[in-house]
């Protein structure tokens, strides 16, 4: 192998992992720290600047961060990332004094939003510090998209929403409420706008067509259900309630279900719970409330006796899994009471104000071609993020895409090419103190993973809009951000300064180093101490070593960034040095000399 190159950020990104996950690359482990310091309001400016919505993800972030985490390689059990973003965004002082705002004087540029989702709101917060004029178009009467309508306040309340909505909007947004685009072909040919993008969700629930679907008014679809929810129109609901669909939705509407009466809620799956699409946190809240989730059925048809929904006939499976696959077979059929039923199989994208001859590509499954770095269609100048661009996805994967076409909507109007994107950066700085002291907590912690408390059955049955879940307590909150392995830190090794001691090799508690003879990389994981399970993690190598010619090899998936290598080495070979990926945004482009 060539020596590792960690003169740029690309390998050390990789190596911590919860950063590397998020597909907003929040800088996780710093925001944990300064958490553990106390330094709340600290700890939400770091993630807001990248994930803009502390306090709303706090709540409801699909986490990939978590799966990811290098904890769960030593006890099974993620760092809970998520709740500790929940607890920088509810104790964090008043910041709204200390966040971007927009100059008086504007660029000249005008750019249309179309809907007020996290995408959206994203593309206006990078835009309107750099003094573009932007105008929102949203078909309801508030903003936040599908985070406002499809997400019960039980989880998210409105006055977090409305707060982190509001840090963006009061920059000077210029947002059209109840003001639906009809005709982006019209939009266009106005010449108003430099640039527009489509941020309008994936609106349309996925239907059902099988015998008895339309003969009652009891049959709902899943996302249109929670609107009618949120705003009042629906009041109350069967006491026998079947939810056709394990996905997050489907979780949603089960458990708004038993707040509006139901008694007998049932979640229905066509395949075992491994496959099912609902984050395991939401499965888990489900049934804390006594929602039954039954596997192996597939609906047949919908009962309906002389107008009145009665019950659903399902096929019936007995699953297996061959080599990885999991197989079904037929075993009967099924019939389950029920009065109410709510459809939540999915969601699809509908763009009815997207004209097919004004040159914009649509492509497989009838969805827009939009590129995946540069965030534009196949019609220049319109841009599309969120679900709106590669289908159903969640609030941090919007937050991405806004952040990205943000550069691209940025390009294009001071006439730079879209696909000249901003370079990352990197900070590397020395954590050494005294001899055998860092500046940050290395001192691996055995706690286990602390558990989220929620508001009793009783009380959360009462209303739509108590929040189930109470935030961690002080003494959680510490003893959370100590189950932190600090994986920002970095094991930096100076090749010219190894003496070849094994000291570091002897000391390390997990074996991930090994000075070996060089080789191509699959030899070297065969000669390292405890060969890599996770080859997507890249090996570091250095260069040769001045005693015999061979490297020092380290396998970055094991490592517990203990520091003991450092503080073992007598000649400062290994130092602890604390990494910072610079993300660029919007504002780190460089505006093109356009010449007059």
């Amino acid at each position: 192998m060539n020596p590792t190159d960690v003169g740029g950020p690309a390998y050390y990104h990789r190596v911590v992992d919860c950063q590397w996950a998020c597909p907003a690359h929040t800088n996780v482990p710093e925001y944990i720290r300064l958490i553990s310091h106390g330094r709340f309001t600290d700890a939400y400016l770091l993630n807001r600047e990248s994930n803009v919505f502390p306090g709303i993800l706090g709540r409801t972030c699909d986490r990939p961060c978590e799966p990811a985490c290098r904890r769960t390689r030593v006890d099974g059990k993620p760092v809970a990332i998520c709740r500790l973003k929940r607890v920088a965004a509810d104790h964090r002082d008043e910041v709204k004094h200390l966040l971007p705002t927009a100059p008086a004087q504007k660029n000249g540029k005008k750019v249309a939003l179309i809907g007020g989702g996290p995408a959206s709101l994203t593309v206006a917060n990078d835009l309107m510090p750099l003094g573009y004029q932007v105008t929102i178009f949203e078909k309801l009467s508030k903003p936040g998209g599908l985070m406002r309508i499809n997400i019960p306040a039980f989880r998210l309340p409105e006055q977090v929403l409305d707060e982190e909505i509001g840090y963006i909007v009061d920059m000077g947004v210029d947002v059209r409420y109840n003001t639906p685009v009809e005709s982006l072909k019209a939009l266009l040919d106005s010449k108003e706008y430099d640039a527009v993008f489509v941020g309008s969700g994936a609106p349309k629930g996925k239907e059902l067509e099988l015998p008895g679907r339309h003969d009652t008014d009891q049959i709902f679809i899943g996302i249109e259900w929670l609107e009618s929810v949120h705003f009042g129109h629906v009041t109350s609901v069967g006491k026998r309630v079947l939810i056709i669909g394990v996905g997050n939705t489907a979780m949603d509407c089960c458990r708004s279900a038993k707040r509006l009466g139901a008694t007998d809620v049932k979640v229905i799956a066509r395949k075992t719970r491994k496959y099912f699409k609902a984050s395991p946190w939401e499965l888990e809240d489900a049934e804390e409330e006594n929602v039954e989730i039954v596997e192996n059925l597939q609906p047949v048809r919908f009962i309906v006796e002389n107008g009145t929904l009665t019950g659903m006939e399902f096929e019936k499976f007995t699953s297996t899994e061959v080599d990885g696959k999991l197989q079904q077979e037929t075993v009967g059929r099924e019939i389950i009471p029920c009065d109410t039923v709510v459809l939540a199989i999915g969601q699809d994208n509908a763009f009815p104000f997207i004209e097919r001859n004004i040159g914009l590509e649509f492509g497989k499954w009838d969805m827009p071609v939009v590129d995946k770095t540069t965030f534009m269609s196949t019609l220049p100048g319109v841009f599309f993020g969120g679900d709106a661009a590669f289908g159903p996805q969640n609030i941090i994967w919007a937050v991405e895409h806004g952040h990205q076409a943000a550069i691209s909507i940025h390009n294009h109007c001071q006439q730079i090419p879209v696909t000249e994107r901003p370079a990352q950066g990197m900070t590397l700085t020395s954590t050494k103190m005294g001899l055998h002291e860092w500046s940050y907590s290395n001192n691996y912690d055995p706690v286990t993973r602390q558990k989220m408390t929620h508001v009793d059955l009783v009380t959360r049955f009462k209303s739509l809009n108590t929040e189930v879940e109470l935030g961690f307590t002080a003494e959680q909150t510490a003893n959370e951000v100590e189950r932190c392995l600090n994986c920002d830190v970095q094991t930096h090794f100076t090749d010219s300064l190894c003496i070849e001691c094994d000291a570091c090799i002897d000391i390390c508690p997990v074996d991930c180093l090994a000075i070996i003879p060089n080789g191509d990389e699959a030899q070297l994981r065969e000669n390292v101490k405890a060969p890599a399970l996770n080859t997507e993690q890249p090996l570091f190598a250095s260069g040769a070593l001045k005693q015999t010619g061979r490297v020092m090899v380290k396998d970055e998936n094991i490592c517990l960034h203990c520091g003991l290598c450092a503080e073992r080495c007598p000649t400062y070979a290994w130092d602890m040095r604390k990494f910072a990926v610079l993300i660029p945004h919007a504002d780190a482009v460089v505006p093109a000399t356009v010449a007059v």
